[in-house]
């Protein structure tokens, strides 16, 4: 254990200090003599007993000169070979005397309950950020939707579960093939994004997942499909089953997006919206994906109020083709009412409409969803992703 403190939760500063007063009572000039009364206040102190031990002799651990009828938190941290920090924490509340004894008194609180001698040691998790272990680690491919650029907050939140993750920009990204304006990379690019995640020394090469959101269920499909690499599970949010966009090769790439504005639709104030592009009867047979080639579990998101994306349409056409091919088992459908297009992870704030472009024109599109219902359903289904992640990255 090579750190071991004691922390006062009341307003007392934990600075050690020592005072002494001196008080000159009576100085009897004959005989010289010269009485003092003084006062001293012990610093608050923490022992341990024995200092060193074997891993299975216990320890007694002793807090003194606290203040009496008070609340303490005592905590143990250690890093392991590793370097990674471990740590457990208890909380206590003092004796009449000023004294807290793990041996005999009751935690009421912290990383155990109840009297528990060697709580601190048997309690001991890696400290909140710390990697858990050195690897190798299930992974996740992580790709956003047409607005573009490079987005890793939820590739973040992954990897503090233990997931390496791998956020992917594809459009919009200036250090990406120019015009900005049109997807310019091919399956060969998503292909090696993939390879390069799963090659990594710290992954499990045979635990790799995708997750796509709106243009990126696309791309999740198409990378499970059509590209030759075998990941262990997709989750699709919102999304269609082909490109939105005019394919201009069969690689994948594409035209410029909103070149082709047939299906875009506008409500009364002229806020745009792109749902019935994703409509399946509305995707080029070409860029369709083969549904009922899929080979690993596949989990799709609606949010039932999702203004963007056919969604509702999308996960029915999934389904039945799952179903034809005698593939039911494999799919998971979460369904929200009142949610819209940008399901995210939890308590991130949602609006039903935002900017999406000033140039040649300023438009501004639709998304859906109504507060209290969209903000529940991102918490349900952010659950329901990690547990479906934790089913068949580590199960």
């Amino acid at each position: 254990m090579s750190v071991l403190t004691l922390r006062q939760l009341t307003d007392v500063k934990m600075i050690p200090f020592i005072t002494l007063h001196r008080r000159l009572v009576c100085l009897h000039r004959a005989v010289g003599a010269v009485r003092w009364r003084s006062s001293y206040k012990q610093v608050p102190l923490l022992t341990a007993t024995p200092v060193r031990a074997l891993i299975d002799e216990p320890i007694s651990i002793k807090g003194q000169f606290l203040t009496p009828h008070s609340p303490v938190t005592v905590c143990a941290q250690m890093h392991c070979e590793d370097g990674d920090l471990w740590e457990a924490f208890a909380h206590y509340n003092t004796n009449a005397d000023g004294t807290v004894n793990l041996s005999r008194d009751h935690s009421v609180g912290g990383s155990y309950l109840g009297c528990a001698p060697m709580g601190l040691f048997w309690a001991l998790q890696p400290a909140p950020g710390e990697r858990e272990g050195r690897g190798p680690f299930p992974a996740m491919l992580d790709l956003w939707g047409m607005g573009g650029g490079l987005i890793e907050y939820r590739s973040a939140l992954f990897a503090s579960k233990g997931y390496a993750s791998l956020s992917l920009a594809y459009f919009g990204h200036k250090d990406l093939p120019a015009p900005q304006s049109s997807i310019n990379v091919g399956d060969a690019y998503f292909k090696s994004a993939y390879h390069l995640l799963q090659d990594h020394p710290q992954v499990c090469a045979d635990r790799v997942g995708i997750i796509g959101l709106s243009f990126g269920v696309y791309l999740t499909l198409r990378i499970a499909i059509h590209i030759g690499v075998k990941p262990s599970c997709l989750i699709c949010i919102n999304g269609p089953v082909g490109s939105t966009i005019k394919l201009s090769d069969p690689d994948g790439r594409t035209e410029r997006f909103g070149s082709d504005q047939k299906y875009w639709t506008y409500d009364d104030q002229g806020h745009v919206s792109f749902r019935a592009i994703s409509l399946p009867a509305n995707l080029s047979s070409e860029s369709k994906v083969k549904i009922e080639n899929i080979a690993c579990p596949l989990m799709y998101i609606v949010g039932e109020d999702d203004l963007s994306s056919s969604s509702i349409e999308n996960a029915n056409m999934i389904e039945e083709t799952l179903r034809a091919a005698g593939k039911s088992q494999l799919f998971t459908c979460l369904s929200y009412p009142g949610a819209g297009h940008l399901i995210e992870p939890p308590y991130s704030p949602n609006s039903r409409m935002s900017l999406w472009s000033v140039k040649p024109k300023k438009l501004i599109t639709l998304w859906g969803g109504h507060l209290a219902p969209h903000a529940a359903a991102q918490e349900d289904a952010w659950k329901k992703i990690l547990d479906f992640m934790e089913t068949n990255l580590r199960g």
